[in-house]
């Protein structure tokens, strides 16, 4: 299930720890997406964190939250963006979206198939998506103190399997949530020292969050496109055009 939207306000801006993550998964964020000029971006779950850099580029940024967590107003001294939604049930029309991330929105989803096909209907022509969720094998998936600690975590190997079943085409993988998900001051002060290093390790060797970066399979049209005449029509709308 989802966690409470004031928990995770609470880590990501009312605790230390929480705005170190939020610093680490922000940097592999731009990374991936350093813009998104006249581009339209959605989060869901609680994408708040890595949505911000987009704000004063994009021509719209949305973002949505689950009934199941609730909803707070973002951003702060600006018109508000954010949505409570239906988890499987958006407010935006098919293709709208050029950018989405789901950010605490997958792994607590009890709906996951249904979520990923809602993630795919909102895309446009030539979007992307940014999947983040907690690393099976990392040491913040094993700590319940942070968000990361609940909900389902993956593989890199298990997401990628999952977004390709929902006809997504993964494009880029990346990690971030190297340093050790701990208060003491040593580990947050080596935390820059833990992210360079971990930048030199292979994608598979996740840290504490798998990201993997798709864009939107469309199925092509099959066969050869000849057409074949019918040899016996048949008469069952005869009239309908020639009323007789």
């Amino acid at each position: 299930m989802h966690l409470d939207v004031q928990d995770l306000r609470n880590f990501y801006y009312r605790s230390t720890l929480g705005r170190a993550a939020q610093a680490s998964i922000r940097t592999r964020m731009l990374e991936l997406w350093p813009e998104a000029k006249g581009q339209t971006v959605a989060g869901f779950g609680f994408a708040l964190p890595v949505l911000r850099p987009y704000l004063p580029q994009g021509r719209r940024v949305i973002a949505l939250m689950p009934a199941q967590q609730g909803v707070i107003a973002w951003p702060t001294g600006m018109p508000n963006v954010s949505v409570l939604t239906e988890e499987t049930q958006w407010p935006i029309e098919t293709g709208h979206i050029d950018k989405l991330v789901v950010m605490h929105g997958l792994e607590g989803s009890e709906h996951p198939s249904q979520l990923l096909d809602e993630c795919w209907r909102v895309l446009g022509p030539g979007g992307r998506a940014i999947f983040i969720v907690p690393s099976r094998g990392g040491l913040w998936s094993r700590n319940e103190a942070t968000p990361f600690g609940h909900g389902q975590p993956y593989t890199p190997g298990q997401l990628e399997a999952l977004l390709k079943q929902h006809r997504f085409v993964p494009e880029a993988h990346s990690a971030a949530l190297y340093q050790p998900p701990s208060t003491r001051r040593f580990w947050l002060k080596s935390r820059s020292v833990f992210e360079r290093l971990g930048r030199g390790l292979p994608s598979v060797v996740a840290g504490g969050v798998v990201m993997i970066e798709v864009s939107k399979r469309v199925q092509a049209p099959t066969g050869t496109g000849v057409k074949e005449p019918v040899r016996r029509p048949a008469r069952a709308l005869k009239g309908v055009t020639k009323p007789a």
